[in-house]
């Protein structure tokens, strides 16, 4: 069987939500990749999709809902509860080995792997890159300092603001903070990544605390930006490596 990239529609809450499935040759079973992007979607990371599919990973990029055409209303909520349909899913699919299971998250993408992994202890492995823990800036002093930005980012999303993020965000702050996950995933492997000039999610604030509170997790910070323009391949590099142990 040759590498191919079919269409793969996530059902969820009705919606069948666009994704692209990266399988690699062969007849399988395959270890599997979810991919998970962050907020809006600017970068979706399929460099990684291609370098996990090149050594044998199955590897999913979808869209959440109200996101880059996909029906339904952006939240953050649905983004977790989007999350993991996507796991339902891909346990479902032919070809692909539901024990060998991980997700990578980047930004968003990252805090929904982490919380999606804790409550699921069947998953792996989880790699979170450059996360924006959505629980500590919920519970920080000053939230509404992302009302603006985030009203900025709202145009391949719909059905949502800048003012009804931060107020969700808020609301669900406390039982959103991951370093709360940490007793979920211990004795699983985790990745954390974060970026030295990410002033998206600046890593004293959304990395740092994770390496603390995960302390058996590997973790690597690099010199670079929010999505790593500019490492690209040694973060294709410490993701696969990491995953070829794992899996």
């Amino acid at each position: 069987m040759y590498a191919s990239t079919p269409a793969f529609p996530v059902p969820s809450a009705g919606f069948d939500l666009p994704g692209v499935l990266h399988l690699p040759a062969g007849a399988g079973p395959h270890p599997t990749v979810l991919l998970l992007h962050g907020f809006p979607g600017n970068e979706r990371n399929f460099d990684l999709a291609q370098v996990l599919r090149r050594a044998g990973f199955a590897t999913l990029v979808f869209h959440y809902r109200g996101s880059w055409g996909a029906a339904g209303a952006w939240s953050w909520s649905n983004v977790l509860e989007d999350a993991r349909a996507a796991v339902a899913t891909l346990r479902r699919a032919p070809g692909l080995d539901p024990d060998r299971f991980a997700i990578v998250g980047h930004s968003l993408g990252g805090f929904a792997a982490l919380h999606t992994a804790a409550a699921d202890p069947a998953i792996s492995a989880v790699a979170s890159i450059t996360c924006f823990d959505l629980g500590a800036a919920g519970t920080a002093t000053d939230p509404d300092q992302y009302v603006e930005p985030w009203d900025g980012e709202l145009l391949p999303l719909r059905g949502t603001s800048g003012r009804a993020l931060v107020d969700e965000m808020v609301a669900h702050g406390p039982e959103w903070r991951l370093a709360g996950l940490a007793p979920a995933l211990g004795g699983r492997p985790v990745l954390l990544i974060g970026a030295g000039r990410d002033q998206a999610a600046p890593y004293e604030q959304h990395h740092l605390p994770l390496v603390e509170a995960y302390s058996g997790a590997e973790h690597h910070l690099f010199p670079t930006d929010h999505a790593l323009s500019d490492h690209r391949e040694e973060l294709a590099a410490t993701v696969l490596d990491f995953l070829q142990r794992q899996l």
